[in-house]
């Protein structure tokens, strides 16, 4: 991996999830998710990486699927914005206190319990970078959260489960032309039907 000279004027996307074939479906993944829809609308082949992440980029963004795991997803984090030289982050992942069919975007604050979240503010050293929610709280059963997020939604959810992550990718677009607080204002009112 190169690092690059000049702080590039990029978007370090980073999707947060848990690499295997057996976390595939599974709740914990959303972040994942948006970051492969990104992908195919934008024509971006995730096909670079490391033993850290695997990336794909164009002449706006670079995303990123951490392989640290969820628990460690700092690591990635912190790896990936010091190889691109990127100082500009937006983290997208699954939310437990948000409904399913709701993204928030926010600009900085606590991990509010996530550990992917508690992991990147630890190795970055900071907490302020923005970040995409993705609400995936049911009428299912959520305790202990630490199963419910490991385990794959309900097959009646999948088309709101679509629409959602086509909605958080489109969005990602926006946010890139007009930073976090326009993206608050046009995104987080907006909740799609369940």
């Amino acid at each position: 991996m190169r690092t690059r000279e000049r702080v590039s004027k990029k978007i370090l996307v980073i999707g947060l999830g848990n690499p295997g074939g057996k976390f595939n479906e599974t709740k914990h993944n959303m972040g994942y998710w948006v970051i492969d829809r990104i992908a195919a609308m934008e024509s971006i082949s995730l096909d670079g990486g490391n033993s850290d992440y695997i990336y794909g980029e164009n002449d706006r963004l670079v995303l990123i699927k951490p392989t640290t795991f969820m628990n460690n997803s700092g690591v990635a984090a912190s790896h990936a914005a010091s190889d691109f030289n990127i100082n500009k982050m937006l983290v997208t992942y699954d939310d437990i206190d948000l409904p399913l069919g709701t993204i928030r975007y926010r600009a900085q604050g606590g991990d509010g319990g996530h550990r992917g979240i508690e992991s990147m503010i630890y190795h970055l050293k900071t907490n302020k970078f923005d970040r995409l929610r993705l609400g995936i709280a049911t009428s299912e059963r959520m305790r202990p959260s630490e199963e419910y997020v490991l385990k794959p939604f309900n097959r009646k959810y999948h088309n709101l489960i679509d629409d959602v992550v086509d909605y958080a990718a489109q969005s990602v677009g926006y946010y890139y032309s007009h930073g976090v607080k326009e993206a608050m204002n046009n995104f987080n009112s907006m909740k799609r039907e369940s």
